[in-house]
């Protein structure tokens, strides 16, 4: 007999654990390499299989999904962003989107974490001069930073990610501030001690750590543009582990090298992989290549989340994690 099973190919390599799974379960054609797949490759695939499992490295616009085949049904995207797929257009052509939400949020927390304590401490300078061997012993008044403790945090995007640094945040003994499109609960604004700011503007002016935990829509495109990053006291820190294209980036290097901002700590970048050239030379920015959700334990349960969300949609019922244009 023929095997009835689902063609599904995956763009990028995977834990060996995820792809084996995926392999027993369906009909797959997995990643040759870890390499970014072509735009042509990711058409031709899209011509001739029933389930696509694309990363935030796979741009599915509405160009590419015109390209598609008619037995593509689903975009079973291994991440918890959708920005880079076009889902109104998708489901107008009759292919429905999953992701896999909610399991890098304590991953991405303590990221965020590492970068305010990497930035208010001076980690990285400190370990610079240690690599160099140039270290020749305690001084008291070498390296100095700033103690959390005390500390106005100031939250913007209060979803899983954004409740989960609160946390962890007042367990520093940070002060808990957020801004968010709708206002928490009163039982969850009192169990994060947390303080709701309803003008964005007038939370960023106050707080000294600024950590950026909302998606990237078109609502949020810039949200920390230049007149409100002019906002933040010279003294304070920006952290982000959300989306680059929430901040203007260059906007924000300007602020930086003048001091007029104390410092930042940036896991995504405006432009992908395009850094601004101007970040690399700043003692006071740490930079890092998209690490916030990078564990093993993470990746194995986005890839178990995919996996799931496939064999529902093969059993014929609504995928447990699908977007929806109305969730956007």
């Amino acid at each position: 007999m023929p095997d009835a099973r689902l063609k599904v190919v995956v763009t990028r390599r995977l834990p060996d654990v995820v792809e084996t799974r995926l392999s027993e379960l369906f009909d797959v054609t997995l990643a040759g390499d870890d390499t970014r797949m072509t735009r042509d490759a990711l058409a031709a695939a899209m011509r001739d299989t029933d389930v696509v499992v694309p990363t935030i490295t796979d741009q599915i616009d509405a160009s590419l999904l015109a390209q598609a085949g008619d037995r593509l049904k689903l975009i079973a995207s291994f991440g918890a962003g959708v920005d880079h797929i076009d889902v109104t257009t998708a489901r107008q052509r009759g292919i429905l989107v999953s992701n896999t939400p909610g399991v890098v949020t304590e991953d991405t927390a303590d990221m965020t974490m590492a970068l305010i304590l990497s930035i208010t401490r001076r980690i990285p300078e400190g370990l610079a001069v240690m690599q160099k061997g140039e270290w020749d012993g305690w001084s008291p008044t070498a390296f100095l930073g700033g103690r959390l403790g005390g500390r106005r945090l100031g939250i913007l995007g209060m979803g899983r990610i954004g409740q989960a640094v609160a946390r962890r945040a007042a367990v520093f003994g940070c002060q808990v501030h957020y801004h968010n499109r709708r206002r928490l609960r009163p039982e969850t604004e009192s169990e994060l001690q947390a303080t709701y700011w309803e003008s964005l503007d007038q939370m960023v002016s106050r707080v000294d750590i600024l950590s950026i935990n909302c998606p990237h829509t078109p609502s949020t495109f810039h949200l920390m543009n230049a007149r409100r990053l002019k906002l933040m006291k010279p003294t304070a820190v920006i952290v982000n582990t959300s989306r680059g294209e929430v901040i203007d980036e260059n906007a924000l290097t300007r602020m930086l090298r003048a001091g007029e901002i104390a410092g930042a700590g940036l896991d995504v970048f405006e432009h992908g992989a395009e850094v601004n050239p101007r970040l690399r030379e700043l003692p006071n920015v740490v930079l890092l290549p998209h690490m916030g959700s990078a564990t093993l334990e993470g990746r194995i349960e986005q890839g178990e989340r995919v996996i799931i969300n496939i064999k529902t949609f093969e059993d014929g019922h609504r995928p447990p994690d699908l977007v929806v244009p109305s969730m956007l």
